[in-house]
């Protein structure tokens, strides 16, 4: 990884955008609004200050928080803007801690931005990490969840100034089914801050530099086009992933269902795929893809979906018949490969038993980064 970033510019977020979209495996909400809604941040004076890993107190109290609903839903019902912001504010009233940093839950899509929108506004500054390395459908497949934390009581807020406090529930799922019902009547979008956690916690088992992350790969995709390169190959060598497709998308299906975005995908090969067939399943991010038929990945490692010829990445809800795409396979961060975060991330919990989690091959050099 090469130097941490310390403050986001708005050249930065033109960056983060692509990155952050590419690391959302196709969900996390549209990153275009975020980027703007950050942009006028900066506009405004505020700033964005970034905070590493390992300058985090261990008694610090980091907040995840971001945006919950269905992606697609994002693209016409805009936000007011400061939904996290009331949440994170409620979550101070409700436990009675002063917040002293944010942190993404995930760090694809609109939910790479919804940080640094609300550490700008409220003053505190943003960790340069998240609960997934990626994107997920769902809040208990959060590494927070997974290794023990209690993500009640939690707040959530809607554009309309609504605020719902969840107290206490039995598990992580049932947060998760409560949120979920509640953002359904939140019109399928709304914010929701989690429970306070200590620094050292965060520090142990956030997915790290993914701010970060995200900047450098988009960096790496924009001079791509500038140098006439592969925008294709540059993510592949810099995620250390695979090429498992190219084609045209013969077939779409997708609606909503309980607050996400379902449905799978068809996809018509061609160049060195022609005469195959590629399937890919998706819950708001894209969770597995086929080849004739053979899994060739599947959560949580990340597939990616990416315009053939410019490397930018496509979102669930951009989707559409006639597009020519590449998928890419890239490997996810050791953390979600732990028995302990299969039992919740891997392809059983998204309602597919019959796959069996075959970790993607990366270099050694980048194990557990």
């Amino acid at each position: 990884m090469d130097e941490l970033l310390r403050q986001v510019t708005a050249e930065d977020l033109e960056a983060i955008e692509i990155g952050a979209a590419i690391l959302g495996t196709g969900g996390g909400g549209n990153p275009y609004i975020g980027k703007l809604r950050c942009r006028e941040e900066l506009r405004k004076g505020h700033q964005i200050n970034i905070i590493p890993l390992h300058e985090l107190s261990d008694d610090a109290w980091v907040v995840s928080l971001g945006g919950i609903g269905a992606p697609v839903v994002g693209v016409e019902k805009i936000e007011q803007g400061e939904e996290c912001l009331r949440a994170l504010y409620a979550l101070e009233k409700e436990t009675g801690n002063k917040i002293d940093a944010v942190i993404s839950s995930e760090i694809g899509g609109a939910n790479a931005m919804e940080p640094m929108l609300t550490g700008a506004q409220a003053g505190i500054p943003v960790v340069d990490g998240d609960g997934m390395g990626r994107a997920f459908p769902e809040m208990q497949m959060c590494t927070w969840s997974i290794y023990g934390h209690k993500s009640t009581p939690s707040a959530m807020a809607d554009e309309k100034g609504s605020i719902i406090i969840i107290r206490d529930t039995t598990s992580e799922i049932a947060l998760e089914r409560f949120a979920r019902a509640t953002v359904v009547e939140m019109g399928a979008a709304g914010a929701i801050a989690l429970a306070p956690m200590r620094g050292s916690f965060v520090k142990r088992y956030a997915i790290p530099n993914t701010i970060t992350q995200a900047l450098q790969l988009g960096r790496s995709v924009l001079e791509s086009q500038i140098n006439n390169s592969d925008p294709i190959n540059t993510v592949l060598e810099k995620e250390d992933g695979q090429l498992v497709m190219t084609g045209k998308i013969i077939d779409l299906e997708r609606h909503l269902k309980g607050g996400f975005a379902v449905g799978h995908v068809n996809v018509e090969g061609f160049g060195d795929f022609r005469g195959k067939l590629g399937e890919i399943y998706l819950q708001n991010e894209f969770l597995v893809f086929k080849l004739d038929g053979e899994v060739r990945a599947c959560v949580p490692d990340l597939i990616v979906v990416l315009e053939a010829d410019t490397g930018l990445p496509i979102t669930t809800e951009m989707l559409r018949y006639g597009q020519r795409v590449a998928v890419l396979a890239l490997p996810c961060h050791d953390l979600l490969r732990s028995e302990e975060a299969l039992e919740v991330i891997g392809p059983a919990a998204f309602g597919y038993p019959e796959i069996t989690y075959t970790p993607l091959v990366r270099n050694s050099s980048r194990e557990g980064n």
